[in-house]
């Protein structure tokens, strides 16, 4: 047992490809031998020797961002091999849109209620047929108690 022994398990990407890892391996610092999928994905989008290229053309403290990059576009593009993570980015970009919709809908109404607060009893706010204290359910806020800050019951009637 003199030169041939075997010290480390060969990386992801080597045991893949079924070649012998080198201590110089581009590939062993971003492919540990316990993530295969990572590195099996990325061969299947981008191909070994593209991946080994482009590692080589980038500074080496550029190289880790790279490869998670690389595979966090292989796994989106393996789940949804038409729109990838811009699929993905779109449907986020769509629940912000959603969410900031509902957001200022909220302080609109949030608005609506603290100028209405301020209004003299009796004045309808904004076209509804609703008077500040005299709406008649359980008020825009889904309770029974008192939320006006001179202590006015809401379902009171003038």
């Amino acid at each position: 047992m003199a030169s041939s022994s075997y010290s480390n398990p060969p990386c992801a990407a080597c045991k893949f490809l079924r070649r012998k890892c080198t201590p110089d391996c581009i590939f062993a610092p971003y492919f540990p031998p316990e993530e295969p999928q990572k590195f099996i994905n990325v061969h299947k989008i981008f191909g070994a020797s593209n991946v080994s290229k482009l590692l080589n053309e980038v500074h080496p403290h550029q190289r880790e961002d790279t490869v998670n990059s690389l595979a966090y576009e292989a796994e989106a593009r393996v789940k949804d091999p038409v729109y990838g993570c811009v699929g993905a980015i779109s449907v986020l970009q769509r629940q912000v849109m959603s969410l900031q919709k509902e957001l200022d809908s909220t302080n609109a109404d949030l608005i609506r209620y603290a100028c209405g607060e301020m209004m003299p009893n009796n004045i309808q706010l904004h076209g509804t047929s609703r008077q500040m204290h005299g709406d008649g359910g359980g008020g825009s806020f889904g309770h029974s108690g008192s939320y006006f800050p001179n202590g006015d019951d809401h379902n009171q009637e003038g």
